[in-house]
């Protein structure tokens, strides 16, 4: 929480003139009812007040820029603007970290004038899940840039301040607003704004209550809880249960740092099929261990990323994934409908791939090098689709399907997946006499491989234009740190302009 409560009074045409205030929020966040609120507000003191408001295509349905002109109403009739204009703002409330960036940018912000008020919680926009990699915009940047952009500035999760007392974050922000004293106007005024909507009205005062407090004194401290710690015993039927201890006691006998990786890659393939996976996986670890020296770092990256390997999503995982208990509770959570009926529809989009890749192994080559049978099964099955998973008929179907795990190992997926895997394996073993380092480099690429239909197509094409490219480099000193670079393009942006430059430029010297 960052506030500066030391700062010089307003400028005497906002204090006594038009107060200027925009308000940037997100669908979901309240930004309609905290603008009537202001404008409530402002009327019920003897000011006439505008609001408007434009939407924007910024994050989900967009970012809505709302804004507010008030003025005491002795002084006539005021001509009042429709839209904030860049330095020309006195109080910019933003109810998402990333939108008080925007904000910036756009010259809202100023440090002559301009209170900034923001939320430093994070809702993810597109352009940052879209990207392979890491995409999550630095938030300590927006943070130092609103310290140097802003005269004053105030900044909490306002948005966990409003959840804890069953609200939303409109009701918090208004609560910063009141405690900056930036508008002419008693708490008590703010909180009789409140009162008038008639909806709400009691969590939306504890929230304000809570807003207005972060934003006087700092947000209040969590208490220190322990880790939790989650036992390596399942339940389950207890011969199950048996077979599970002894299967770990095989993490014993490997080096520590490979162990600290394999118990949840370990934990993660079992789930995605059975026990006899999870022997299959360490199978394949004792085969690397055999090849490896210390400090082991060859099997220590292959016990993550060939337990990712192995579990991929295929859509018996997807279904599996979608019905589970832990995450109806989840969403549940998130939407505050613990006491509340919920509606939860999943959209769901098959390729002719995904489906033909259910077929026995076998079968499925042949429909798949048939383009005819693949047409026709993209026309039947390539449509959206919403099941409504709180309905039986939905959840049921959904259930049903993720419960094939016994067939999976007969599919032609599995044995794609399985192929390429043991693909990746042996050529990354293959570089360890010669080169130990791009060895490793070339596990690490695996990381590329992730996600369900169209995505993890994309991904499979960018490892292999990856591995292709490293063989162009694999007698080079420098051919681990080639490989590094290689990964890393592939991850900066979804067309793959990245990786196609550092392959052109690969190409032009091998």
């Amino acid at each position: 929480m960052t506030v500066h409560p030391s700062f010089d009074p307003l400028p005497a045409d906002a204090t006594q003139g038009i107060i200027k205030l925009a308000l940037l929020a997100v669908g979901g966040q309240g930004g309609g009812v905290l603008t009537g609120w202001i404008e409530d507000l402002a009327r019920a003191n003897g000011y006439a007040a505008q609001a408007t408001s434009v939407a924007g295509v910024a994050q989900r349905t967009g970012a809505t820029v709302y804004y507010v002109e008030m003025a005491p109403a002795t002084h006539g009739t005021p001509i009042f603007s429709l839209m904030p204009a860049a330095g020309d703002v006195d109080i910019m409330v933003t109810a998402e970290l990333m939108e008080a960036g925007r904000a910036i940018i756009r010259g809202f912000v100023t440090p002559d004038r301009t209170t900034l008020i923001t939320s430093t919680h994070r809702m993810l926009a597109v352009s940052e899940k879209t990207v392979p990699g890491d995409g999550i915009a630095d938030a300590t940047e927006v943070l130092a840039a609103a310290d140097i952009a802003a005269r004053r500035v105030i900044a909490a999760d306002f948005d966990a301040l409003a959840l804890a007392q069953g609200s939303v974050i409109s009701a918090s922000l208004f609560g910063a607003l009141a405690a900056s004293e930036t508008l002419p106007f008693p708490r008590e005024a703010f909180e009789a704004a409140i009162a008038k909507g008639g909806k709400g009205v009691e969590p939306s005062l504890k929230a304000f209550a809570a807003g207005y407090e972060a934003a006087r004194n700092g947000a209040p401290k969590a208490a220190a809880t322990q880790p939790a710690t989650r036992s390596d015993v399942p339940k389950g039927p207890a011969k199950l249960v048996a077979a599970w201890v002894t299967l770990t006691t095989r993490l014993d006998h490997l080096p520590p740092q490979v162990a600290e990786l394999a118990r949840p890659g370990l934990r993660k393939v079992v789930d995605f099929q059975d026990l006899a996976y999870g022997r299959a996986y360490l199978d394949r670890l004792d085969r690397i261990l055999t090849k490896d020296r210390a400090p082991f770092d060859l099997t220590r990256e292959a016990a993550k990323h060939i337990a990712n390997a192995m579990a991929y999503d295929d859509i018996i995982r997807v279904a599996d994934e979608k019905t589970r208990a832990a995450r109806m509770t989840r969403i549940a959570g998130e939407m505050g409908a613990q006491d509340k009926l919920m509606h939860v529809t999943e959209f769901l989009h098959p390729r002719a791939e995904e489906v033909v890749s259910l077929l026995p192994a076998r079968i499925g080559a042949k429909w798949a090098a048939n383009p005819g049978r693949m047409a026709l099964i993209d026309r039947l099955f390539n449509k959206g689709r919403r099941v409504r998973t709180d309905s039986l008929r939905g959840f049921l179907m959904l259930h049903v399907l993720g419960g094939l795990k016994g067939w999976r190992l007969k599919s032609l997926r599995h044995a794609t997946e399985t192929a390429h895997m043991d693909r990746w394996l042996a050529t990354a073993l293959g570089y360890v006499p010669q080169n130990y380092d791009l060895a490793v480099e070339v596990i690490r690429c695996r990381r590329l491989v992730k996600g369900y239909s169209d995505t993890h197509a994309r991904g499979l094409s960018k490892f292999d234009k990856v591995l292709a490219a490293i063989d162009l480099i694999r007698d080079r000193e420098d051919a681990a740190d080639w490989a590094g670079r290689l990964r890393e393009a592939a991850l900066k942006d979804e067309e793959g302009k990245a990786l196609d430059g550092a392959i052109t430029t690969i190409r032009s010297f091998a």
